[in-house]
């Protein structure tokens, strides 16, 4: 009898990992205790995979050989209490994708800018014209990749959410790009269970693999011990010398994997596409991995300096009467929203809030104090920025929607100043998710 794989949580992992499970003769159900999106229900019909949404039938789900679980559902779940009772094993998509390829997996992780890096390494490789997809927490899952495609070389961005579900899963090399607190509601607010997560990307990592992370980021350095495998630990840093690693010295990042110096790839900051200091990480990151694989030092300088940043991350959206509007909706966290504000060179009005999640705003108040002359809160409860920021800033708005705050800001902004969307909270209050923030604030912006 075929093992039976039930899938909990629909979207795009879940649907992929459908695909995947029947191609491999399992027998598949989906359960969504939500509703299943259109798109995907037509394709679960498709392939004619069992679903239920709106709810979880016990008796159709404990009976699982392996559960595939959506990275969106808590381990205090009652369902996967009741599973763990069980000794039932459950895993996450990358898991059970990466047991059908034989690609080389690139693996990012970090608190910020693992998107960021994510996409500029797979821009790199592509640009050296090697077979490789992109996947993960990113565009489309690992799952509908394997099941459709045959590639040499996996480029993952994984979550501390999705890292927890993985157990024999290695990385060829692994990347934390930094450790900030974030996501403490789902880790007991214990930071050490966080850290902890993320070091798990190391797991079953041997010699011939690489460990890639920042000597600067404090919570990396200090947790170091945990790293779980044998790879070659390659650090970078902005303000020290790191051979073997990468470093910025004169304006000049250099990168120099091995002792030997004629090996060393150079290239002057100012011609990277990507500005500010937690860029200059993500980019040494990136080319750390592409300069490994062989790739030639031309085409990763000319790939550093085409490179388009991702949607929602900085994103310039327009100037509207001499004022700058900017789109971080992807900032969920105070630190993020930090690296946005730390990058702004003119007076800005900052439209913050969303969902807290235990945020601490202590970290901002200088930034704020130096550079924020106006906040716009887009949030249902603004309380505790009001209390965080009352008399660092002239005045403070609540909005409680994108076009009303966008109105607010330029009504308020003058010329010469920046509009800044970067809310360190999440934002399923007033939207379905970052994006649709960021979009619902583009579109905003483009109708003023």
């Amino acid at each position: 009898m075929a093992k039976r794989i039930v899938i909990l949580g629909s979207g795009e992992s879940g649907t992929g990992a459908a695909l995947l499970a029947l191609q491999k003769g399992f027998e598949v159900f989906v359960s969504d205790k939500g509703s299943i999106p259109q798109k995907y229900k037509d394709e679960l019909d498709q392939m004619g995979a069992a679903y239920e949404e709106n709810q979880h039938t016990e008796s159709l789900i404990l009976n699982a050989d392996e559960v595939i679980k959506s990275p969106g559902i808590p381990e205090k779940n009652e369902l996967i209490q009741a599973l763990r009772k069980k000794g039932t094993p459950i895993i996450n998509e990358i898991e059970f994708a990466s047991r059908y390829t034989q690609a080389k997996k690139l693996c990012i992780t970090g608190t910020n800018g693992k998107t960021t890096t994510t996409s500029l390494t797979y821009h790199l490789l592509q640009k050296a014209g090697l077979n490789v997809a992109v996947a993960g927490n990113i565009g489309i899952s690992m799952c509908r990749m394997v099941a459709t495609g045959n590639y040499d070389y996996f480029v993952l961005e994984i979550s501390s959410f999705q890292l927890d579900d993985m157990y024999d899963f290695k990385a060829d090399i692994a990347v934390i790009c930094n450790i900030t607190p974030d996501h403490l509601d789902r880790y007991n607010y214990e930071l050490q269970n966080y850290v902890r997560s993320k070091f798990r990307i190391t797991r079953n990592q041997d010699e011939n693999d690489l460990f890639i992370y920042c000597a600067d980021d404090e919570l990396t350095v200090t947790n170091i011990e945990m790293v779980e495998g044998n790879a070659r630990k390659l650090p970078f840093s902005h303000d020290r010398e790191m051979i073997p690693g990468a470093f910025i010295q004169n304006q000049e990042m250099k990168i120099q994997l091995t002792e030997n110096q004629s090996n060393q790839f150079t290239m002057y900051t100012t011609d990277l596409t990507l500005r500010g200091r937690h860029n200059a990480y993500n980019s040494m990151a990136a080319a750390m991995m592409a300069n490994s694989l062989g790739i030639r030092k031309d085409v990763i300088r000319e790939g550093l300096m085409d490179f388009q940043n991702v949607e929602h991350r900085l994103e310039h959206v327009a100037v509207i009467r001499g004022v700058d509007f900017i789109n971080d909706s992807k900032a969920t966290n105070v630190n993020s929203a930090w690296y946005a504000l730390e990058s702004m060179d003119k007076p800005t009005i900052w439209v913050v809030g969303g969902i807290d999640k235990g945020n601490d705003y202590e970290m901002l108040k200088e930034l704020v104090k130096s550079k924020v002359r106006i906040i716009v809160c887009l949030g249902l409860d603004n309380t505790k920025i009001h209390e965080a920021f009352s008399t660092d800033v002239d005045m403070i708005f609540n909005t409680t929607s994108a076009q009303e705050a966008v109105h607010v800001a330029a009504k308020m902004s003058k010329p010469g100043e920046t509009v800044l969307l970067s809310p360190a909270c999440a934002s399923f209050d007033l939207f379905k998710n970052y994006e649709d923030r960021g979009r619902q604030f583009k579109a905003a912006v483009r109708s003023l």
